[in-house]
């Protein structure tokens, strides 16, 4: 992790959820969902049908809907799991209980037990159950799948409106399963400044971002799966110490050797580098509006600042 603050648990994105519903796949596709035990009734987001609904239904399959996880079960029901920032799953023994302060459900199956828990005080994961496909159509933010799109069709989505890119490529109305995280190394990887504008993009740029997109999450997916084999993704992380730059703020960059930069704004952080932005330091809202005109516009002018 880079050299700043401590950062907020990462959002689990494209390639976190492929390869947990890869390992779930594995464990209880097949399988008829004895019981779903709940520890906090908060995280329960539908009522009808009552989440009892979905005890003694066969998982029929899998899907993602952006970063969400859904159970196809039998009798046309659907739960779907939304991990949010600190939400993780679990797979233990046959009737594990539920952990005290983290623990939030609990969906047992014959040969284990599907834990969810959640780290911190803020609880914002949620189990959804809904009965027909027409209901499910209406949890899809509507954001397109990034690794099946054509070259064409990503254009098309991606100048829609006039935006940063980062928030572009994190609109989950416009791409499906991109976050904070991987957001940054794809724009890293297409050497693209996050702050860029949708609509000031070349037909050249379109395309390093197009590809990056696909290197990205592909290659990403297939670390995590390598990384898990038969296992169960115990460590769900978008800090990876082989990141290029997201968390890595303060240290080298792997391309340039200048050190990360980062954008901090609320909850979220961006991580870039000056090659990314032909040499330009980006504001960061809440330092420029202390420094205002005084804010360094580059790497130097940053270090004498710190000098003085």
């Amino acid at each position: 992790m880079g050299s700043g603050a401590a950062y907020p648990e990462p959002v689990p994105e494209l390639p976190d959820i492929v390869v947990y519903i890869e390992a779930l796949q594995r464990r209880v596709e097949g399988q008829v969902l004895e019981t779903l035990r709940v520890a906090s009734p908060a995280l329960l987001r539908t009522f009808d049908p009552p989440y009892q609904a979905v005890e003694g239904q066969t998982v029929l399959g899998f899907r993602r809907i952006g970063k969400r996880i859904v159970f196809v079960l039998s009798d046309e029901l659907f739960l779907v799991i939304h991990l949010m920032v600190a939400g993780r799953l679990r797979w233990k023994a046959p009737k594990s209980p539920i952990p005290k302060k983290v623990g939030m459900a609990a969906l047992d199956f014959p040969n284990g037990t599907l834990l969810l828990t959640e780290q911190g005080t803020k609880k914002r994961s949620g189990i959804w159950v809904i009965r027909g496909e027409h209901r499910l159509v209406e949890e899809d933010r509507g954001g397109a799948e990034p690794l099946q799109v054509t070259r064409n069709e990503f254009a098309a989505i991606l100048t829609r409106e006039n935006r940063t890119l980062k928030r572009a490529l994190t609109d989950p109305r416009l791409f499906s399963g991109i976050g904070n995280a991987y957001s940054d190394e794809i724009l890293w990887e297409a050497e693209l400044s996050p702050a860029t504008l949708t609509r000031k993009l070349d037909d050249t740029q379109v395309d390093r971002l197009f590809a990056a997109v696909r290197t990205s999450l592909e290659r990403w997916t297939e670390t995590i799966r390598l990384e898990v084999g038969e296992g169960w993704p115990e460590k769900v992380t978008a800090f990876r110490a082989d990141m290029a730059v997201h968390g890595r703020y303060g240290l080298p960059c792997l391309r340039c050797g200048q050190p990360v930069q980062r954008i901090v704004h609320a909850d979220n952080e961006s991580n870039y580098c000056v090659c990314q932005t032909h040499g330009k330091l980006l504001a960061d809202r809440s330092l420029s509006r202390l420094l205002g005109k005084d804010w360094p516009k580059t790497l130097e002018e940053l270090e004498e600042l710190k000098v003085r």
